[in-house]
C-alpha cells in the first residue's frame, strides 16, 4: 500500500488534490463553529446549490473560467440570506430553502437545454459529488486556492475577537460598540469563498458536512470556543487527508469518502465525550 501509495504521489495532479484537499478543510472548519453556534447551519446548502447554478451559467456562456462568475455570484448571495434571512416575513431558514432548490433546478434545467457535453450525467455528478474534479486541478486553480485560503485565515486570525463578540451574543456586541452587521457581512463573504473552493472537493451537496461535521465533532469533547475551533480544524484536516488518501487508493469517489470519514470521526468524538461524561444535553 505504501508503494502504491508513493507512486501515486509522482503524479502532480495527487499532489494538487493533496494541498487543496487541506487547505479547504482548514478554512471550512474556522467557520463552521460560527455557523453552527449561530443557527445557520445550513447555509451551506444554499450557497452551494447557487454555486451549482452559477457553474452552470458559466459552462452555457462557455466560459474558460467558471470561477469568474461562481464567486461573485455565491458572494451577492451570501449577503443576500444575511440580510433577507433577517425580514421578519421571511425566516432565515425559509430563505435558503427557496434559494438552494431554485438555484439547483435551474442550473440544471440549464445544463440540460444547452449543454453540448456526450456525458451531461457525470458532468452533473462530478459537480454535485466531487467525484473527479478534485483531481483535474490546474495549477493556477491551485495557486488561486492557496491565496484564497491564505485570505480566510488571516481574516479569521485578525477578527477572531469580533467573530467570537458576534458569534455568541449580537446584540450585547452592538451595545458595546461592535459593528455586528460588518462583521455579519464578513462572515457571509468568506463563507462563499469556502463554498465555492469545496466544490471541487466534496461537491455542492456534500459542502455542509464538510463545514459541520468537525465543529459538532469537537463540541463533544470541548467548552471553550477557541479549543472547539483548534479541535475542529485539527480533525477536519486529519478527516480530508484521510478520506483523500483512501480515495486515492481505494479507486472511491473523493467527496463521499472525505464526509464518511468525518462522520466516522463524529461518531468517535460522540462515544467519547458520552463515556468521559462530556456530551451537552
Amino acid at each position: 500500500m505504501l508503494e502504491k501509495l508513493l507512486f501515486y504521489m509522482n503524479y502532480p495532479f495527487v499532489r494538487y488534490a493533496l494541498i487543496v484537499g487541506v487547505l479547504i478543510a482548514l478554512c471550512s472548519s474556522f467557520l463552521g463553529v460560527t455557523l453552527v453556534l449561530k443557527r445557520f447551519s445550513f447555509i451551506g446548502d444554499g450557497l452551494s446549490h447557487v454555486a451549482f447554478g452559477a457553474m452552470a451559467i458559466g459552462t452555457v456562456l462557455d466560459l474558460s473560467d467558471n470561477m469568474l462568475i461562481v464567486l461573485p455570484v455565491t458572494v451577492v448571495c451570501a449577503i443576500l440570506l444575511l440580510r433577507t434571512g433577517r425580514n421578519t416575513k421571511i425566516k432565515g431558514d425559509a430563505v435558503i430553502a427557496m434559494i438552494s432548490v431554485g438555484a439547483l433546478a435551474f442550473g440544471y434545467l440549464l445544463m440540460n437545454i444547452f449543454s453540448t457535453s456526450s456525458n451531461l450525467t457525470g458532468d452533473v455528478c462530478s459537480t454535485l459529488f466531487g467525484s473527479t474534479s478534485i483531481l483535474t486541478l490546474t495549477k493556477s486553480e491551485v495557486w488561486l486556492c492557496v491565496a484564497l485560503s491564505i485570505a480566510v485565515v488571516l481574516i479569521f486570525i485578525f477578527f477572531y475577537n469580533k467573530i467570537f463578540a458576534v458569534t455568541f451574543d449580537e446584540d450585547f456586541s452592538k451595545a458595546s460598540g461592535v459593528n455586528a452587521d460588518l462583521y455579519n457581512l464578513l462572515i457571509a463573504v468568506v463563507i462563499a469563498v469556502i463554498i465555492v473552493l469545496a466544490m471541487n472537493l466534496v461537491g455542492s451537496l456534500l459542502i455542509s458536512a464538510l463545514i459541520i461535521f468537525p465543529a459538532l465533532s469537537a463540541m463533544r469533547l470541548f467548552k471553550s470556543f477557541k479549543s472547539v475551533t483548534v479541535f475542529s480544524a485539527v480533525l477536519s484536516v486529519i478527516c480530508a487527508l484521510t478520506g483523500l488518501l483512501i480515495s486515492i487508493l481505494g479507486g472511491t469517489p473523493v467527496g463521499s469518502t472525505i464526509v464518511a470519514v468525518d462522520v466516522g470521526a463524529f461518531l468517535i468524538c460522540y462515544v467519547t465525550g458520552f463515556v468521559a461524561g462530556g456530551v451537552r444535553r
